[in-house]
């Protein structure tokens, strides 16, 4: 089961997702980067996008994805709640196809802090003793 939160990080919020699997996590921690913007509950599933990008190793294809989604939400104003994830291991590193499920931003949303940028900073992906995945990092607000 995917779950996320936030966690404090000096001046900055950090974003921690975890899932059953590496694709889940990286769902979770997208959810929680869209939390840090907006009331992700009342984000209603309307439109649907296709992303598509790799990275040469997943600490890359997880700034290269939760980039195109903030590019997304900087260019067409959509919000998503809800995402989901195949990721493959090929040649080059890796290569991570999704659909992410939102709408337009509106005042409905209770918009809260704006990312200005994804960062490798404190990003840690592993899994847990427990099996579980986990994804983090602290975004540029």
């Amino acid at each position: 089961m995917k779950r996320w939160e936030h966690y404090e990080h000096t001046a900055d919020i950090g974003i921690r997702g975890y899932g059953e699997t590496l694709e889940e996590a990286f769902e979770a921690v997208a959810i929680a980067l869209f939390d840090v913007m907006v009331n992700v509950e009342k984000v209603e599933k309307r439109e649907v996008r296709e992303i598509e990008v790799e990275g040469e190793d997943l600490y890359s294809l997880l700034y290269n994805f939760l980039e195109e989604l903030l590019i997304l939400h900087d260019t067409e104003g959509l919000v998503f709640r809800d995402f989901e994830v195949k990721i493959e291991k090929t040649e080059k590193g890796y290569k991570l196809k999704a659909k992410a499920y939102g709408e337009k931003l509106s005042e409905k949303h209770e918009p809260k802090e704006e990312v200005k940028a994804i960062t490798y900073h404190d990003m840690e992906i592993k899994q847990l003793p427990n099996g579980e995945w986990m994804a983090q990092l602290v975004p540029d607000i």
